[in-house]
């Protein structure tokens, strides 16, 4: 189906406004608790963005991927992790010209902190979303 010829209905527009409500609430909760620990929004998604690379090999490319930000926009905010002694910068074993992020200690510690908080949202959230989407068929 072309989206031209898609036919909307009320009940679609009402679980697509449902559905980006509860998206927004997430997000204030998520921002609300970032901020607690004394993160924007964006540190908290970056230091997330390094720990979740499992194979130990973020890049500024990786966090501009995963930000969906421009690879100068991204070194900026690595820049203020760096600064905030959050985020140090490594060279790749394999590859001098290449450098690693990894997190402090402390960067790990507020990470648990708000992953575990955020894991307990998410799983109140569960059934909500659940019903949500399949709402969308």
């Amino acid at each position: 189906m072309s989206r031209k010829s898609a036919v909307l209905h009320d009940s679609d527009y009402a679980a697509l406004a449902d559905f980006r409500a509860a998206l927004r609430g997430f997000t204030a909760f998520s921002e609300t608790k970032a901020a607690e620990v004394g993160l924007t929004p964006r540190q908290h998604q970056a230091l997330l963005a390094i720990r979740g690379e499992t194979s130990g090999q973020a890049t500024i490319g990786y966090v501009a991927d995963r930000l969906i930000l421009k690879p100068h926009s991204a070194s900026e905010l690595v820049d203020r992790l760096d600064a905030m002694g959050l985020v140090m910068r490594k060279a790749a074993a394999g590859d001098r010209r290449k450098t690693i992020l990894v997190l402090s200690d402390h960067a790990n510690a507020l990470l648990a902190e708000l992953s575990a908080s955020h894991r307990e949202e998410i799983r109140r959230l569960k059934p909500l979303l659940l019903d949500l989407l399949s709402r969308f068929g």
